[in-house]
Parts: structure tokens; sequence; C-alpha cells
């Protein structure tokens, strides 16, 4: 189950993650190949961010585990927009800069090869000009911009992003999966939360559909049939969070 050939870079083994003692994610088992371009899909709540987290390590499983063969320090997160706290005043260049965090450390300084990086990256996202606007005076799309020139900076291997798309216009949109393209033809493995249907259709050759149990992974076209679709609903509307706890098989991670 999972993507195309190459080894996994990501592997789940009846992976069970709980909010308190109610499960999220329920047994979920499957592989993301290296260099895969996967959406992962599903209702409100189906468990999607979860997901990511899991493999970042910000969420514990309560049963199964996560393996993950890309060091940490080559992994790179974009959590959902509304998850961001935009109130520090930080020029763009500076964020973006944060990409080079893994090389420069703590205590690390910051040299010309860094900061052209930066800028090639804030040209690349059709930001030039802005590199001393504070990222506070930035309308979503344009932040959202930054942080893809960060995550170009940074220059990941495994790159999870999370509602990548939310809010954004149709041209920040259109520029954003240019680049999600570019990373795939780079061998890059991307996994992306999505909500847009047609757009995984039209640009996502794999999908996960979550409804906190898997109901469906593999080629897109397969994946998104409407009986997968009908029975992701129905488990949606079956859910009760005042359910009977579960108690996993498996022991905690």
């Amino acid at each position: 189950m999972g993507a195309h050939g190459g080894e996994p870079v990501v592997r789940f083994d009846n992976l069970t993650v709980s909010y308190r003692q109610h499960p999220a994610l329920h047994h979920i088992s499957g592989q993301f190949a290296t260099g895969s371009l996967t959406a992962v899909i599903g209702p409100n709540g189906s468990g999607k961010s979860t997901l990511l987290k899991s493999i970042m390590g910000l969420l514990k499983p309560s049963g199964g585990r996560v393996h993950t063969s890309t060091p940490r320090e080559r992994i790179a997160y974009l959590p959902q927009m509304t998850e961001i706290d935009r109130s520090f005043p930080m020029p763009v260049r500076d964020c973006v800069l944060l990409g080079c965090w893994n090389a420069l450390g703590a205590w690390g300084g910051v040299n010309a090869d860094m900061v052209a990086r930066a800028e090639a990256a804030i040209r690349s996202v059709g930001l030039e000009g802005f590199e001393e606007r504070t990222v506070g005076s930035l309308s979503s799309g344009q932040f959202q911009r930054v942080l893809f020139a960060r995550l170009l900076v940074q220059d990941a291997d495994l790159i999870l992003l999370d509602e990548p798309f939310s809010a954004m216009d149709s041209r920040t949109t259109a520029a954003l999966l240019e680049l999600i393209k570019q990373w795939h033809a780079e061998g890059r493995t991307v996994i992306a939360v999505l909500h847009d249907d047609a757009q995984v259709r039209a640009h996502f050759g794999q999908a996960v559909l979550l409804a906190r149990e898997l109901v469906a992974w593999g080629d897109t076209a397969q994946v998104l049939t409407e009986t997968h679709l009908q029975r992701a609903r129905t488990l949606a509307e079956a859910w009760d969070d005042s359910a009977d706890i579960c108690h996993s098989d498996e022991a905690a991670a």
C-alpha cells in the first residue's frame, strides 16, 4: 500500500493516535515512497493534521509506530496558517532565513551565501521588493509565499504541508502548486493535507483518504471513487466523541 517505487520514507504500522483517550487516528498502516507526491484528504476532523504531526514526532502514538527514514533536520513542516503567530515584527528576509536554521544552529551567523539563497527564494515566490516588509503587514497569500520561500531555503528531503492553499487566491495557489511540482521533479517527497478533490485529481498522483481510520491509499484515481468518498462521509457522520475509549491492540511506541 502506498506510492510508486522506491524505499519508503515514512511507514505507519497500525498507528493509533488519541486525544483524551479518544482516537483521532485508528489503526493506520501504509507507507510513502521516496520521491512520491501525495495528498491527504478526508472530512473535517478525520485525522489529516494528526497524521502529519505524527510524522514530525509532535504527537506520540497511543498504539502502533511511525517509522521515518529521513533525519529530522531534513524534514520541513508547514502547519496550518491559523497555528502561526505573525505578531512578531520580523522582516520577510529574516523569516525566510529561518530556513537556514539547521545549518546555523543556535549561535551561527548568517553568511552572504545564505542571504543570496534567501533573496533568490523570495524572488521565486514573486515577492521581490518585500524583503524589508514585516510579516505582519502581509496578506495571507503573501505570507504563505514567504513560508514557501523559507521551505525553498530549507532544502529538505521530506516536505509536509498542512492545508497550504487554505484561504489562498487562485493566483497564489497556482504559483505554490508550481513549487510543489518542482520539488517533486527534484525527487523530494511531498505530503500535503488538502480539501479540494478537484485539485487533488489534477495535481497529485497519490492520495490517502482518511476518516480517522484508513479508507483508501494509492493512485488518486483509485482512491477518489464515489464509493470511497461515500464511505468516508458515512464514517464521519457516525463519529461520536463520547463513545467508549479505544484500547489499542499494541503498546505505545
